[in-house]
């Protein structure tokens, strides 16, 4: 072994040992004051990147969270209205029914029989959900579809159309104020023909013949229904999905980044034990070489 007093090794040695004790004690100081385990990409590459596609992940799942909720509020209007064209309907064949008293009064009959159709034709036309009709065709909405993105990935979407085949179609129909076009054949006859009754043509007859034409309309409204029903039923499936995987990925995202605060505090106080230590050795390396003095005396 040489001896030096230009280069004290063992201090150096020493010296160095308490600087990694340091970065160790700053690195699990830093990870207690930020609450994570990886602050940056340096600390862990590949868990780095993992969590940040998880973390991707999970925002883009609670955007689509969002849109499974705009869709059912969207359905659950379509099917208060279209709940309430079918009671208005009720409402007409009740009155049909009461047409075929010989005491009854047809004109007043036939007036209110109009004026609920009148409702009706004024239901489908202000049926809106943000400003896009959802019960007659219309450029952005009922009779061209609607389409949410339903999961993270852009290819998962759910097409909604419960208007197509039973409301909407190229046709229109005048029943009193109330001009409905975009609808149904079945639809427009039955408001043509409500449109049509008026206190000259009030008879048992023809107010009874009107039940045919409304009985279309109601299965239309029925089948409409029904349709509603099942895209909720859908919804709530993916959305239920979507509450789990959400879940899960932040538990991964936790698992990557979370700092185990525990660990961490006794990595801490290790360092900080291991580096006075450390200081206490250096100071007594750092004046060894003195002991040489003794050689010249």
């Amino acid at each position: 072994m040489a001896f030096s007093i230009n280069t004290n090794m063992a201090a150096l040695n020493a010296y160095n040992a308490f600087v990694k004790i340091m970065i160790l004690a700053s690195k699990a100081e830093f990870r207690l004051s930020t609450g994570l385990r990886i602050n940056s990409v340096s600390d862990d590459t590949s868990g780095f990147a993992t969590g940040k596609a998880l973390q991707q992940k999970v925002k883009l799942m609670q955007a689509a969270q969002n849109n499974i909720g705009s869709a059912k509020d969207m359905l659950s209007t379509a099917e208060s209205q279209l709940t309430s064209v079918k009671d208005l309907i009720t409402e007409i064949k009740t009155k049909i029914t009461d047409a075929s008293n010989p005491a009854a009064d047809k004109t007043r009959l036939a007036n209110d029989i109009k004026a609920l159709g009148e409702e009706i034709g004024n239901i489908f036309n202000n049926t809106k959900f943000n400003n896009t009709n959802l019960l007659i065709s219309s450029a952005d909405g009922a009779g061209k579809s609607f389409n949410f993105q339903t999961g993270a990935s852009n290819t998962d979407v759910l097409k909604i159309d419960f208007a197509s085949g039973y409301l909407t179609g190229s046709n229109a129909a005048t029943i009193g104020s109330a001009v409905v076009t975009g609808i149904d054949q079945r639809i427009a006859d039955a408001l043509n023909v409500l449109g049509s009754l008026t206190a000259a043509n009030a008879t048992a007859n023809s107010i009874g013949s009107l039940s045919s034409s409304l009985q279309l309309f109601e299965n239309s409204i029925d089948s409409s229904l029904s349709s509603v029903g099942n895209y909720q039923q859908r919804l709530e499936i993916k959305d239920n999905f979507l509450i789990s995987a959400i879940a899960n990925s932040k538990a991964s995202v936790s698992r990557l980044f979370d700092a185990d605060t525990a660990q961490e505090q006794l990595n801490s106080t290790k360092a900080q034990i291991s580096g006075q230590i450390a200081i206490s050795m250096l100071s007594q390396l750092n004046t060894q070489p003195k002991n040489l003095l003794t050689l010249f005396q």
